[in-house]
């Protein structure tokens, strides 16, 4: 062989042990479709999750349920979806979208909210103040925190006296930047929301009594085409840990007794 040909031959092992030396220190990829209300929540445990799995990569992607549910069903590439009701990975799950069980992780809660206004000392009825022009929730049609708060309305006899005010957001976070921004004066929103650091310096909330809507029992499943991905069964065990608990629990979440 001649030299050049040794020369371009030791080149090409070189490469190729760098290549195969990369890939093992690539590690994995998961992509996380999740509610709006985790958001806070979700990337403070995100973060503690990297620190322990440097070599891996975990992207998040927040909106309406309801919404991540359809694109699912049509092969967006989501590994594991968290759903702020349960009943839309239920419904995956029965149609063959799941690689898991459907396994609940918390149960949400609905406050009136308010930069502008003491929401700490509100409750739905004041909702019909004149002064009140605006008022933000998510999509019933397909977010979970604003059929919540739909409920809410009806079983408090105010969704016929405000229903003119509403102004919806396509997801909780959407319905709170409404807010924000002043485009409403007050919004019905995710408690796990209010609680973070950017909304609690903004302004106050008041709960809204659980026994006015039906549970925000939430829920998450590795979707099938996360099927033996080892990436996402870290992940979902470390959901279940201590660390993740916690801070679900300060950010207002009811947690489960145990997730199964």
């Amino acid at each position: 062989m001649c030299i050049v040909c040794r020369f371009i031959a030791r080149i090409l092992v070189f490469v190729c042990l760098f290549a195969v030396g990369q890939a093992a220190h690539a590690g994995g990829k998961i992509s996380i479709a999740a509610a709006a209300d985790l958001k806070f929540a979700l990337d403070e445990i995100v973060a503690l999750f990297n620190k322990a799995h440097p070599a891996d990569r975990v992207e998040t992607i927040y909106g309406s349920s309801g919404k991540f549910q359809t694109q699912i069903r049509q092969g967006a590439p989501f590994d594991l979806y968290f759903s702020a009701d349960i009943a839309y990975p239920r419904t995956l799950r029965a149609e063959g979208f799941a690689a898991s069980e459907v396994q609940p992780y918390a149960v949400g809660r609905i406050v009136l909210w308010s930069p502008s206004r003491d929401a700490t000392r509100m409750a739905l009825a004041d909702l019909a103040d004149p002064a009140i022009r605006r008022i933000a929730i998510a999509n019933p049609k397909h977010a979970p925190y604003g059929k919540r708060a739909e409920e809410a309305l009806k079983a408090a006899g105010m969704w016929e006296k405000v229903e003119a005010k509403l102004i919806y957001g396509e997801n909780i976070a959407q319905a709170v930047q409404f807010v924000q921004t002043g485009n409403a004066q007050v919004g019905i929103v995710a408690l796990s929301l209010a609680l973070s650091p950017e909304l609690a310096k903004e302004g106050g909330y008041a709960l809204i009594p659980g026994e006015l809507h039906q549970p925000l029992q939430q829920g998450f499943i590795i979707t099938r085409r996360a099927a033996g991905n080892p990436l996402a069964q870290a992940f979902v065990k470390f959901m279940s840990g201590n660390e993740a608990r916690e801070i679900m629990n300060r950010y207002g979440f009811v947690l489960p007794g145990k997730v199964e």
